[in-house]
């Protein structure tokens, strides 16, 4: 099993490697490469961003600045609205559902490190999954911490800081984050008609 697979299995490893390293630089310089193409060039943004991620559906709108640690271990369903200054920490595995929409400013982290100075010091951490379901919104400023899944359409408040998971049809919101009520039929809005 090589560093990558022991970090996706959830295993303490020693992370400051030449291998981590190269592939840290890699998605960098990726990242780097996308958040300096113009917003108008829709094509070539769009081509980085498939190459930098594991996978990403069709019908997706990823706004720069952008970051990731990996881009391989993430997978992004169809319909994807992803605002400015994203990053995702993707040690482990993201999964990311249908039709989400993620606001300005958001993290989602999968690593986490020792505890213990000395062992955090010499590189000891571990990666956790995280898993967002189908039709899910998080607002400006959220914090997804490792291991956390979100149900499907689930609403996640702004600034809220997710520590557990959420369940399936509710707004969840705080820090830490926790269920304030279910997403009901009376949330049902009425836009105003163009004219």
């Amino acid at each position: 099993m090589d560093q990558f697979e022991q970090l996706r299995a959830g295993e303490w490893i020693y992370g400051i490697t030449p291998e981590i390293g190269n592939e840290l630089l890699r998605a960098e310089d990726m990242c780097f490469r996308l958040n300096n193409i113009p917003p108008s060039h829709k094509a070539e943004r769009e081509a980085v961003i498939k190459d930098l991620l594991g996978y990403i559906g069709p019908g997706f709108f990823l706004h720069s600045p952008f970051r990731c640690d990996f881009g391989f271990n993430i997978s992004i369903g169809e319909n994807f609205v992803g605002n400015y200054n994203i990053t995702i920490l993707d040690e482990a595995e993201v999964v990311i559902g249908d039709n989400v929409f993620i606001g300005p400013n958001v993290g989602i982290y999968t690593i986490t490190h020792a505890l213990q100075p000395m062992q955090r010091n010499e590189g000891i951490m571990r990666a956790m999954p995280v898993r967002i379901g189908n039709n899910v919104w998080i607002g400006a400023g959220a914090v997804i911490l490792p291991g956390v899944e979100i149900g499907d359409n689930a609403v996640i408040g702004a600034g809220s800081v997710v520590t557990r998971n959420v369940p399936a049809s509710v707004l969840a919101a705080g820090n830490p984050c926790r269920t304030i009520r279910p997403v009901e039929d009376s949330d049902h809005v009425v836009p105003v008609e163009l004219k």
